[in-house]
C-alpha cells in the first residue's frame, strides 16, 4: 500500500449526470452510498452496498479514482495505491 496516490494526474474533476446507482436502479435495487469515477463519470453505490457496483467497476475498467458525491463529502479513494485522500 502506498502513502499516497500515484493517480492524482488520472483526476478529470467530473460532474455527475445522475445522483443513482443505475446498476442498482436496473435491477430494482437500493444502495447506501454513491460513488463517481473520476475516468469517465460512471456512478455506482459503495462497498456498504450490496452489489458494491463503484468496485465492480473499477475490476472492469482499471479507473484507479472514484470521489464519494455524497452531501458534504469531498474524498477521493485509489484502488490502486489503496489510500482515501483530499485534494488541496
Amino acid at each position: 500500500m502506498a502513502d499516497a496516490c500515484t493517480h492524482t494526474d488520472q483526476i478529470r474533476h467530473l460532474k455527475p449526470k445522475v445522483h443513482v446507482c443505475e446498476e442498482c436502479v436496473k435491477m430494482g435495487d437500493t444502495w447506501v452510498h454513491l460513488r463517481l469515477c473520476e475516468i469517465c463519470g460512471q456512478v455506482g453505490c459503495c462497498d456498504s452496498s450490496k452489489n458494491k457496483h463503484a468496485t465492480k467497476h473499477f475490476r472492469a475498467t482499471k479507473h484507479p479514482i472514484v470521489k464519494s458525491i455524497e452531501p458534504g463529502e469531498g474524498w477521493f479513494w485509489c484502488y490502486i495505491d489503496e489510500v482515501m485522500f483530499e485534494e488541496g
